[in-house]
């Protein structure tokens, strides 16, 4: 039985996200268990990736945009590493919205699911978007769902639908429906402007948020909300941590320090955030609540103090310091005791991102000439590179703690591109961006927070 989703009036983007608040309760009522003799080959924790083949049939009803949100869907399912979608000359049969296949037929295909979908206009003109997961060896109807929304947002319910058969069937959690804000470079390396920008996560929709006004590096995402936070510097001028809400266009400058503050995250909350103060030679960690604008020192030392991000229960901090001598990597409490490095394997460590899970802490590590995207466990142990290259920075978690979005930079004029990364380091895609990229950051889930 297909759950349904519907509303009194045209959904506009932000009621559409009003519809799917209550998505959870839909898809836990129309999801059955899969079946024992169906269980899907995908081990995702441990780094065994088995992919799942799946067959994603024509969406029938409007024949034009059925295809294109089959081709956001096929596309998003092959980025993630885990399936592979099978070629309709493979196909058995012709299973559609309207006919669901038949057990048996599918059995020497290696097929595991199924995907039939509808795409139709209501008396409205509204979209009405429909979809059916099949266990391809009984023939049973898995998952399915129905969505009623404004036809220009019809990319969303392709990655809606996406998290909705990439959760059901590797049991993790979403991560299609969301955006990745990154520094747009252009021109001479001498002489690079640098935009923030934000896109679909994967790579459409690309939109300018700055334009060249100020130099922008390090933005972070809210994981709460469609704010980000980031540093620009103007020609000849102190940098200054600023925030900028992606729904009202309305940006502020964060605090009023006399000296240069950088490397700005938010806490889980949304309610705060760490950055550092350079103070002369040496930089320290501070923390500002947003709402009273109250600063608290956390570190106080010599060093350079950097880069802080925050355990997603709100407890810790994990930050890079020289303090030792070359850069590495510490955690402290939230207020500042309890300071311990937890990196001590060869070469420097940077940049700490702490996985919405909590289990692990992503970073850069640079070593014999060469930089490499690694994860380690919160106490230091189970260090593991997940990939290695001449140039490569700047770690952030997806939604689910399950990929990392980072840069590399080949080195020359060309400039940076984005990348993506797996846990297990056996994933590794490319993300398309109009220009050169560096500093990603990865939204929350869109269905979830903000827009």
């Amino acid at each position: 039985m297909v759950a349904i989703i519907s509303t009194k009036k045209p959904l506009k983007e932000s009621s559409l996200l009003t519809a799917l608040a209550a998505l959870g309760l839909g898809l836990a009522m129309a999801m059955g268990s899969i079946p024992a003799s169906a269980q899907l080959d995908v081990d995702v924790t441990q780094g065994n990736i088995q992919p799942t083949p799946i067959a994603i049939a024509d969406f029938s009803g409007d024949g034009e945009l059925g295809r294109q949100v089959a081709g956001v869907i096929t596309n998003n399912l092959t980025r993630s590493g885990y399936f592979i979608v099978v070629d309709k000359s493979r196909f058995p049969e012709r299973p559609s919205f309207e006919v669901p296949p038949k057990a048996g037929v599918w059995n020497d295909t290696g097929v595991k699911a199924i995907l039939t979908g509808r795409v139709s206009r209501d008396g409205s003109g509204r979209l009405k978007a429909e979809f059916r997961l099949y266990d391809a060896f009984t023939g049973q109807q898995i998952t399915g769902q129905q969505y009623f929304t404004d036809p220009s947002y019809w990319r969303r319910i392709g990655h809606i639908i996406s998290d909705a058969v990439y959760t059901k069937i590797t049991g993790v959690g979403p991560f299609f429906d969301t955006r990745v804000a990154y520094v747009a470079e252009t021109g001479p390396k001498e002489n690079r402007r640098k935009q923030l920008a934000v896109m679909d996560q994967d790579g459409a929709n690309v939109r300018y948020i700055t334009q060249g006004e100020a130099t922008i590096v390090t933005p972070r995402y809210s994981p709460t909300s469609q704010d980000i936070t980031f540093m620009a510097q103007k020609h000849g001028e102190q940098g200054r941590v600023q925030l900028i809400n992606l729904e009202t266009g309305a940006r502020q400058v964060v605090g009023n320090f006399p000296d240069m503050t950088a490397s700005p995250r938010f806490s889980p909350d949304g309610q705060r955030i760490v950055m550092s103060l350079q103070q002369g030679g040496n930089a320290n960690i501070y923390m500002m609540d947003l709402g009273s604008r109250t600063t608290t020192r956390l570190t106080s030392t010599a060093a350079i103090d950097t880069s802080p991000s925050f355990s997603p229960d709100g407890r810790n901090i994990v930050f890079e310091s020289d303090r030792g001598g070359r850069q590495q990597i510490y955690i402290m409490n939230t207020d500042g005791s309890g300071q311990k490095r937890i990196s001590f394997g060869e070469g420097s460590y940077s940049q700490p991102a702490w996985s919405p899970r909590g289990d692990y802490i992503a970073f850069t590590k640079q070593r014999s000439g060469g930089f490499a995207i690694g994860v380690m466990k919160p106490d230091g142990s189970g260090e593991r590179i997940l990939t290695e290259s001449f140039h490569s920075e700047g770690p952030t978690w997806a939604p689910n703690g399950q990929y990392i979005i980072f840069f590399r930079d080949p080195g020359g004029q060309g400039g940076g591109r984005l990348y993506m990364v797996d846990v297990t380091g056996r994933v590794e895609m490319p993300l398309p961006t109009p220009t050169s990229a560096s500093d990603p950051t990865w939204s929350p889930l869109l269905s979830g927070n903000g827009r």
